[in-house]
């Protein structure tokens, strides 16, 4: 249905996260889309400021803000069952970009090439990189947290997730697990 996009959208906030997992807090799409809008806005501001980048923010926001629009309609697929093999791999990025497409044929069509680029993430390899270290630092927070609250079924996955950012060897995601990741650690006492 034309200009239901939005209303889609919104309906991020039912998607839960880690489904696998026990919880101690439940995190929701939306929620984690705030999050990696946030980290992906500072890592572009890190790469820009210190690291001699040249990215243009407001393409970080947006493709940060719309890089899980698809799962309003597919829902969240834990990642060990994502990437499982190369088959359920390719299989499940083929429902995902039809999800993508129909969500932006959700827009009038004169919005629809101002928000594409986005929500299929056809942007530039700078933005694209920024968001997926935004994204799994994002995982690697939850995960720090759930530790944090006694909940050691996230252990694994903190320590999977951690491997897999290093791995990017981004200069970003070092200058921020520096400077800015210790005071994910700290009580609201210690932040004050």
């Amino acid at each position: 249905m034309k200009k239901s996009f939005y209303a889609y959208m919104s309906r991020l906030k039912h998607i839960k996260r880690w489904g696998l997992m026990r919880n101690n807090m439940e995190e929701d799409v939306a929620e984690h889309t705030f999050t990696v809008t946030m980290l992906a806005h500072a890592l572009c501001l890190i790469r820009n400021t210190y690291f001699g980048g040249n990215v243009e923010e407001k393409d970080v926001l947006c493709a940060a803000l719309y890089h899980e629009a698809g799962e309003v309609i597919t829902g969240d697929l834990p990642t060990p069952i994502k990437y499982f093999d190369e088959d359920i791999t390719q299989s499940y990025k083929k429902i995902e970009r039809h999800a993508e497409e129909r969500l932006v044929s959700m827009l009038p069509e004169e919005m629809q090439g101002k928000i594409a680029p986005y929500v299929l993430q056809e942007v530039d390899d700078d933005v694209r990189v920024i968001v997926k270290a935004a994204d799994r630092l994002s995982a690697y927070i939850k995960c720090m947290e759930e530790l944090k609250s006694g909940n050691t079924e996230f252990k694994k996955a903190c320590a999977r997730t951690k491997e897999a950012i290093e791995a990017m060897e981004l200069d970003e995601v070092s200058y921020f697990m520096e400077h800015f990741l210790p005071g994910y650690a700290l009580t609201l006492d210690e932040l004050n």
